[in-house]
């Protein structure tokens, strides 16, 4: 008897964790909460747009003239946009800064659009990629090509948090607090890549270097 009643012990002890394991963690609410599942992000040249230069390590993207910039046959081609060289699944958290012009922060498949229609190209144009675009005065959630206006406060830095497993995509405004912007209820069916994309036409004509950074969290 007490061999049997161990085994059924057993067995409920590893069901319970079992369920543990698959039970979605709860969304973290504090920067500190966040940056346990921080993770570094650095940019693929090979999904870059020709116009777009990588430094710091892969992790900030410039754009620049066009006229002096050869091509690369991997690259992307259209939009401005460039892909992680991590596939990302299970908690991640990352923070981009931007400095001048509008741009778009991203997750995508790697098999997003690269030609064809360019217009469905564009993160959030396509069933692909999720992207929240951020101007100076004014924040866009795309996807599947349906635009949704998002309110909150102007920041230069936007936080993305990712629960791979549970579906869950949220974008936040980073200042010296953290204010939700837009939350996704989804369902991964693949890894996924971060990405940003320029999305100011005025940088097209002006080029001024707009930049965008992955900042280092740890």
């Amino acid at each position: 008897h007490f061999a049997i009643l161990r085994d059924t012990w057993t067995n409920i002890s590893l069901a319970i964790t079992e369920v543990d394991v698959l039970l979605p963690k709860p969304e973290p609410k504090t920067r500190d909460e966040f940056l346990k599942y921080s993770r570094e992000i650095t940019l693929d040249p090979n999904t870059a747009f020709r116009c777009l230069q990588l430094s710091e390590n892969d992790r900030k993207v410039t754009f620049m003239e066009c006229s002096h910039l050869r091509g690369h046959g991997d690259r992307s081609t259209g939009f401005c946009q460039v892909l992680s060289k991590e596939s990302l699944t299970g908690h991640c958290y990352w923070e981009v800064e931007w400095r001048r012009g509008g741009f778009e922060v991203a997750v995508a498949y790697k098999n997003t659009c690269r030609g064809g229609n360019l217009y469905d190209c564009g993160f959030g144009r396509n069933d692909k990629s999720w992207s929240l675009r951020c101007d100076t005065n004014s924040y866009l959630f795309w996807y599947n090509n349906t635009k949704t206006p998002v309110s909150g406060p102007q920041s230069y830095r936007i936080g993305v948090y990712l629960d791979h497993r549970a579906g869950v995509l949220s974008f936040y405004s980073v200042s010296e607090t953290m204010t939700l912007l837009h939350r996704v209820q989804t369902t991964f069916t693949e890894p996924i890549h971060a990405g940003v994309q320029f999305s100011d036409l005025q940088v097209f004509i002006i080029g001024f270097g707009p930049t965008i950074e992955f900042l280092k969290l740890k």
